[in-house]
């Protein structure tokens, strides 16, 4: 298959997968935007590009994986994004929902334990003219203090709890989508910062590889 051809081809497969988020019962008009206009191949390896629009999480170097489509999707619609938002991302990974939020905020900080996967991650951004982006290695269980408050926080790895120094760095009334849970299962949380405190919200089960860090989970 010719260039031309694996462009049209991964075209069409991208529209599916935007009927098919649609069908399930994602709505809001942006998102579907962002994400209709991300080509999703360019994060995953050539290995995976055949599987790249498919409904699943798909693996990508040092152990990590790219997440499924839907719940990319699921998660950056409860973030409720309007275009002036600052958000930090835990968790860069491929750089794909980084990508994303970067088509739907003013400015988004993304956290990678990784420096490979980082390194990598703001390659492809760079290539793709996303400018909106400032990536940071280290521990994302303890944010990117230095450039907080966020309005918004997504954190793309499972924590025991709540990290307490990530809503810290929430505005008052911010958002913030975390999976919370042990190693085989997690509840998908939506956590507002309100006046009157912390309040959560279930979104459903989920996996998620975890969250590595002083306020996740210690790895030997």
């Amino acid at each position: 298959m010719d260039d031309a051809s694996m462009a049209q081809d991964f075209e069409a497969k991208r529209q599916q997968m935007i009927d098919s988020l649609r069908a399930s019962h994602i709505h809001d008009e942006r998102v579907l935007a962002a994400l209709g206009s991300i080509p999703r191949e360019v994060f995953v390896e050539e290995p995976q590009h055949a599987h790249a629009y498919e409904d699943r999480a798909l693996p990508i170097y040092m152990g990590q994986t790219i997440s499924q489509p839907l719940m990319v999707a699921i998660m950056t619609q409860a973030l409720r994004l309007q275009g002036q938002e600052r958000v930090l991302e835990i968790g860069t990974g491929s750089g794909y929902q980084a990508a994303i939020l970067s088509r739907l905020a003013a400015w988004v900080y993304s956290v990678e334990r990784i420096q490979q996967l980082a390194a990598m991650a703001a390659k492809r951004l760079s290539k793709l003219g996303m400018l909106n982006v400032s990536i940071y290695v280290g521990d994302g269980s303890l944010g990117w203090p230095n450039e907080a408050p966020y309005d918004r926080i997504i954190v793309t790895a499972a924590a025991p709890d709540i990290p307490a120094r990530l809503y810290e760095q929430l505005t008052l009334w911010g958002l913030m989508v975390i999976p919370v849970g042990g190693p085989e299962r997690q509840d998908l949380l939506l956590v507002r910062r309100a006046s009157w405190g912390q309040e959560t919200y279930s979104l459903g089960g989920c996996l998620f590889v975890p969250l590595v860090g002083e306020e996740g989970w210690h790895m030997p």
